[in-house]
C-alpha cells in the first residue's frame, strides 16, 4: 500500500494507472498534475485523481510513488522540477516508449536521486489519447518491461516488480539498449510503415477513391497509423538510430520481394509468403515472462 501516488500526466496511461492502482487498493490518494489544466480538472472530475496539483512539484510532495506519463522528451524537465523533494525511499517511474534517452535524461534530471528511479514500459495503449479514455483495465494480462540500470536502487526495484504483478501484469527486465533494439522491430517501425502507408495512398490523385475500397486488411494493417502524432514523433525520434537499423532491414526484405516479383519468379515468392506465413501462424504474443 502506497500513502499517496504523485502522477505527473492525467492522460490515457497516466489515467489508468492511477484507476488500476484504486481499484487494486494500492494508495489511499492521488494527487495529479498535467500541463493543462484543464486536463487536470477532468481527471478529477471523473475521479482519476483526488486532489489536483498546480505543479509537478506539488503532485510530488508527501508522495511516496511518482508516476511519470509524459512524452519522453519532457522527461528531463520533468524529474529536475520534482528533484528537490524526492526522497531516499520513494519509488519513481515512468511509461515511456523508449528507454535508453529516458534513462540519460533521468541522470541528469535526478541525478543524486537516480536510484529511485526505475525506468519502465508497460505494452499496452490505445489509438486514442486523452484522459476520458483512462481504463483500470488497460494493463490488466499485459507485459511490462522494467530496464534498471546498475544506479537502481534494488528496494525501488523489487517494489516496481511487485506493484506491477498487484495490477495483473507480466513482469520482464532487461538492459535500456536491448529493449530500444526490440521494440524498434516489433513497435516502432511498424507506426513507422503505417504511417508511411497511409500518407503514401493520400498523396495519390485517386488516393481518396482507394481508401473507399478498403477493407478490413487495410483497417488492421493501419490501425496504428492512427496514434497520437506528438507522442509517437518523440518516440521515433528518441529511438531513431535502431529505428533507421530496422528500417534498413525492412527495406532489404522489401526489395528481395520486389525482384522475384520483378523476375516473374512465382515459385520463388510463394516460398517468401510461405515463410512469412508460417512464423505469422506459430507467433503467439508473449505474456508470461518474469524475471
Amino acid at each position: 500500500m502506497f500513502e499517496q501516488l504523485g502522477l505527473i500526466g492525467c492522460g490515457l496511461m497516466g489515467g489508468s494507472f492511477a484507476l488500476a492502482l484504486k481499484r487494486a487498493g494500492l494508495t489511499r490518494r492521488v494527487v495529479g498534475y498535467s500541463k493543462s489544466p484543464s486536463t487536470t480538472a477532468r481527471a478529477r472530475q471523473m475521479g482519476v485523481i483526488d486532489i489536483e496539483a498546480p505543479s509537478a512539484l506539488e503532485a510530488v510532495a508527501g508522495s511516496d510513488l511518482v508516476l511519470l506519463a509524459v512524452p519522453v522528451s519532457a522527461t528531463e524537465a520533468s524529474l529536475a522540477a520534482i528533484r528537490h523533494l524526492v526522497t531516499p525511499s520513494m519509488l519513481i517511474m515512468d511509461v515511456g516508449s523508449t528507454k535508453c534517452d529516458v534513462v540519460e535524461a533521468a541522470q541528469r534530471g535526478l541525478r543524486d536521486h537516480v536510484g529511485c528511479f526505475v525506468p519502465a514500459h508497460p505494452i499496452a495503449g490505445k489509438e486514442c489519447a486523452g484522459v476520458d479514455h483512462s481504463d483500470a483495465d488497460l494493463y490488466t494480462g499485459k507485459q511490462v518491461i522494467l530496464t534498471p540500470t546498475g544506479a537502481t536502487h534494488p528496494p525501488q526495484l523489487q517494489q516496481a516488480h511487485d506493484l506491477w504483478n498487484a495490477l495483473g501484469c507480466h513482469v520482464r527486465t532487461m538492459s535500456p539498449e536491448r529493449h530500444d533494439a526490440a521494440f524498434a522491430a516489433v513497435s516502432h517501425l511498424p507506426h513507422l510503415l503505417a504511417f508511411a502507408m497511409m500518407n503514401g495512398i493520400t498523396a495519390q490523385p485517386d488516393g481518396d477513391d482507394f481508401l473507399a475500397l478498403a477493407g478490413p486488411g487495410f483497417r488492421d494493417f493501419t490501425r496504428i497509423a492512427a496514434s497520437d502524432p506528438t507522442i509517437w514523433r518523440d518516440i521515433l525520434m528518441a529511438n531513431r538510430a535502431e529505428l533507421l537499423a530496422q528500417s534498413q532491414r525492412f527495406t532489404h526484405s522489401l526489395q528481395v520481394l520486389e525482384r522475384v516479383i520483378s523476375a516473374g519468379n512465382s515459385e520463388a515468392l510463394e516460398d517468401l509468403i510461405k515463410q512469412a506465413s508460417t512464423t505469422r501462424a506459430g507467433w503467439t504474443m508473449a505474456t508470461k515472462h518474469t524475471s
